[in-house]
């Protein structure tokens, strides 16, 4: 155990590996893959979101282990509101030995903005820190809302001249 434990540690990930480019979901946790995903079921039902999470509300983090090793290995989950580094979800080390760690959680306290969820490895008094940042950023309606409008006044506009030009002067 304790020789897994160093050989996960013993790597340092700055970088993002080739398959974590392709998919910015994957993150490495020492040498083993894992996998983030975000659920907002209220708002966008069984809809799976990353890196931009599109709505504030009820969030169900999901944390899936790619590998088997990590099964075995007591992880720490955390979640803080970025840049001030505001905790607003703590998991104690535990071993998930199904391979999924989840957990739901209310960002509205916490509001729009950046955030950073933490993956700890912890064994005996070492720790390996992994981060994945992601974003709350709602998608804003107005565009869409300025564009009705503007559909709207236009055919009001034509309206108006057709109304216009058949009623007599």
């Amino acid at each position: 155990m304790v020789v897994l434990f160093f050989s996960l540690v013993s790597q340092s990930f700055a970088h993002r590996s080739p398959d974590e480019q392709r998919d910015p979901c994957r993150i490495q946790v020492g040498y083993e893959p894992m996998h983030f995903t975000a659920y907002t079921p209220t708002s966008s039902k069984s809809k799976q979101y990353c890196q931009d999470i599109p709505y504030l509300g009820l969030t169900n983090l999901v944390f899936d282990y790619e590998g088997k090793k990590l099964r075995h290995i007591t992880i720490a989950f955390e979640v803080t509101k970025e840049p001030e580094g505001s905790r607003v979800f703590y998991q104690q080390p535990e071993k998930h030995l199904s391979g999924t760690f989840a957990k739901n959680v209310d960002l509205t306290t916490f509001g729009i903005g950046a955030y950073m969820a933490h993956i700890t490895i912890v064994h005996k008094d070492k720790k390996l820190d992994t981060h994945l940042p992601f974003n709350v950023k709602p998608k804003s309606r107005f565009g869409f809302r300025l564009l009705m409008l503007i559909v709207l006044i236009i055919a009001l506009g034509y309206g108006y001249k057709f109304y216009r030009a058949r009623s007599p002067t």
